[in-house]
């Protein structure tokens, strides 16, 4: 058979067509299953990974469960202070009322006053103070009715309990670092339940929280915060018992760094201020804590119910470490809430929270107004 060169060219492009047909079918069916690794081009949902356990430190850290803490929309400090000042409210209510009801305001009945005023552990220089201004205002404005002097009173006694101090309390996080906060003082202040109290007021404040357990002379003291801890939801560093306060203080900060927390919290063992060797121990847990990094509040819990020996407990104190604020535990079971000025006044540091009770939520921010309120109904 004959083929003309046109037909031949024709037949052998058909069958080179023919022919790259086969060998990219060929390479297609050898070419490697794609895995699951690799991206595909077209987009797909991908599972959300699974949450990744946070970095744990080195140090002796407790972890506890937390869970959510429900901040009241507006607190009523007003209310709760006048509860717990039932008996301090009482005392120096009836004497100034006591007073006023006088039909002649003479020397006999100011001396009396300023006797109360002390006795109260309002202080000689604070009540001395009171009484004098009240005398003079009386006097120069002729003011005779009552309830007009009372609420005078109220006016004079709060500004000398405010006394322009700054009572803000140090616990917002800085940028790259935690607020750190020591509570010290004596033995039987209730300085642990201050510590644990003052933690949940914290969080409450949608703070994280991280407490150092650095009583390490009493077992009880740390079972106690952790105890706090797991109530309010924070985390726990402790060491074994006995072993060095200032390292578990130290390790404490770091934890706080290393953990990124809001505010570290640091209980320190109760001292006796009249202990050379202990109140030196309490400078070195100040001195290795400020090593890793500063301290932002030095809180003395004062037992209110010790009166002036409560002071003296506190001139001791602020020799040792730099106090920044008073903590004043158990004032209402006292009727001499006027300890809060003699504090303030002997000092020179503000009283920042106030202990009113037992419970959880027995701890008020100190607010000279309400308090007055509080002492004056």
């Amino acid at each position: 058979m004959n083929f003309s060169v046109s037909t031949i060219a024709i037949i052998l492009g058909a069958v080179l067509f023919v022919a790259l047909i086969l060998v990219t079918l060929v390479r297609k069916s050898s070419r490697p299953v794609a895995s699951n690794h690799e991206t595909s081009k077209k987009p797909v949902d991908v599972p959300a990974p699974l949450p990744v356990d946070p970095p744990v430190s080195q140090v002796p850290v407790t972890q506890v469960s937390t869970f959510e803490v429900q901040v009241p929309e507006k607190n009523e400090p007003s209310a709760q202070v006048s509860k717990g000042f039932g008996k301090s409210q009482g005392s120096l209510t009836s004497a100034f009322r006591a007073l006023f009801a006088r039909e002649q305001l003479d020397d006999d009945a100011w001396q009396d006053l300023e006797d109360t005023l002390i006795m109260a552990d309002m202080g000689v220089r604070a009540a001395g103070e009171i009484v004098a201004t009240l005398k003079s205002k009386v006097r120069s404005q002729a003011v005779t009715d009552a309830n007009t002097l009372f609420e005078l009173a109220r006016t004079e006694l709060t500004q000398i309990v405010d006394a322009g101090l700054d009572r803000t309390l140090k616990t917002n996080r800085h940028e790259d670092a935690p607020a750190v906060v020591l509570t010290v003082g004596v033995n039987g202040t209730g300085k642990t339940t201050t510590t644990g109290k003052i933690a949940k007021l914290l969080v409450s404040q949608n703070k994280e929280v991280l407490l150092g357990a650095a009583d390490t002379f009493r077992a009880a003291a740390a079972d106690q915060l952790v105890t706090w801890a797991d109530r309010v939801g924070a985390i726990v560093v402790r060491g074994a018992e006995g072993s060095d306060p200032a390292a578990v203080a130290f390790e404490a900060v770091a934890a706080g760094y290393d953990q990124e927390v809001d505010v570290v919290l640091i209980d320190t063992a109760g001292r006796l201020h009249t202990k050379q060797g202990l109140m030196d121990e309490l400078g070195k847990v100040f001195r290795v804590a400020s090593k890793r990094g500063p301290i932002d509040e030095v809180l003395l819990v004062i037992d209110a119910t010790t009166g002036q020996n409560g002071l003296n407990q506190a001139k001791v104190f602020s020799e040792v470490v730099p106090v920044t604020g008073v903590v004043l535990s158990k004032l209402d079971g006292t009727a001499k809430g006027g300890i809060v000025v003699a504090v303030q006044q002997e000092l020179g540091v503000p009283v920042k929270l106030v202990g009113l009770g037992e419970g959880a939520d027995d701890l008020a921010v100190f607010n000279p107004s309400e308090f007055v309120a509080g002492l004056l109904a």
